[in-house]
């Protein structure tokens, strides 16, 4: 789907953003920007949109995300409930490659950035003890004024550039172009009432409606908006949410394929590979894995 620009606000006095959010949800539309952006979720979880992956996000997840790069979290559905005393909390940084001057990057001690940036372009999952160290120096960073902002930001790149513990988030980035106000409107449309019905069937004909569209026309739009089909969306929604109850083991799969939308266990396995790569088992065997080594590190 074609991203919403977004201009990010920067104070006149500023070189570059920083915010700390404590919000009900999380309800961003369907953007991207010129700036880079350092993601620190402290408290909320759900799926994110990043590019041409869709996949989980829970607290402590720390993501850097280069320009234009489109994206959008979305809390899970508890988040939505009123009354339900849950909330959201991140710290967001956002920062232009040359925020601290033109001549910055090409100084030979600074030789390293614009490596950090290309890779960014991908987006980058933070693991490791830089992410440790990242998160202190991003509520740090929220307090500071005048140079000590400078002197952190500078200390956040040092250490994302030194960093070779991470995950890249897309297979490839692209160029983006910004959208009109109708597309904007009829995807995020879509979008939400997807995230929130997506344990419903959900036939091409009332997905149509939503976007006001013919069921030729939506899936033709959809297609050339996406590059994929609808159903293919849909799917990726679904093993998305799939894979947090794996994670979380509070459901058997036998149960947990029917609060995904798949209404027999042979269909949500079939699914699941060709989304994954593997099976439910061996995607929550290699989970555990992964917790039990990052514990004895």
């Amino acid at each position: 789907m074609k991203p919403h620009f977004l201009k990010v606000a920067v104070k006149p006095q500023n070189s570059f953003s920083i915010r700390h959010d404590i919000l009900p949800t999380f309800r961003g539309i369907w953007h991207y920007h010129p700036e880079l952006e350092l993601h620190y979720v402290i408290k909320g979880e759900g799926v994110r949109f990043i590019g041409d992956n869709i996949s989980n996000f829970s607290p402590g997840e720390i993501t850097l995300l280069g320009e234009a790069l489109p994206h959008c979290w979305r809390c899970k559905d508890e988040y939505f409930l009123p009354d339900s005393g849950l909330n959201v909390e991140v710290i967001v940084i956002h920062f232009l490659p040359d925020c601290l001057g033109r001549y910055l990057l090409n100084l030979p001690e600074a030789y390293m950035l614009p490596k950090l940036f290309e890779k960014a372009k991908s987006g980058m999952v933070i693991k490791g003890e830089a992410k440790t160290e990242l998160a202190k120096l991003m509520r740090q960073a929220v307090e500071a004024t005048n140079l000590d902002r400078i002197i952190i930001l500078l200390s956040i790149l040092k250490v994302l550039a030194e960093n070779e513990e991470f995950e890249p988030i897309t297979l490839s980035h692209s160029d983006f172009h910004q959208s009109n106000e109708s597309d904007t409107i009829r995807l995020n449309k879509v979008c939400s009432y997807t995230l929130a019905n997506y344990k419903q069937e959900i036939s091409l004909e009332k997905i149509a409606a939503i976007g006001n569209l013919s069921v030729t026309s939506f899936c033709r739009y959809f297609k050339l908006m996406t590059k994929k089909t609808y159903f293919d969306f849909l799917t990726e929604i679904r093993i998305s949410h799939a894979c947090r109850f794996l994670i979380e083991d509070k459901l058997p799969t036998e149960v947990l394929c029917f609060e995904c939308g798949y209404n027999n266990i042979s269909n949500f396995y079939r699914h699941f590979k060709r989304v994954t790569g593997m099976t439910p088992l061996e995607y929550k065997r290699r989970y555990i894995k992964g917790q039990k080594q990052a514990v004895s590190a």
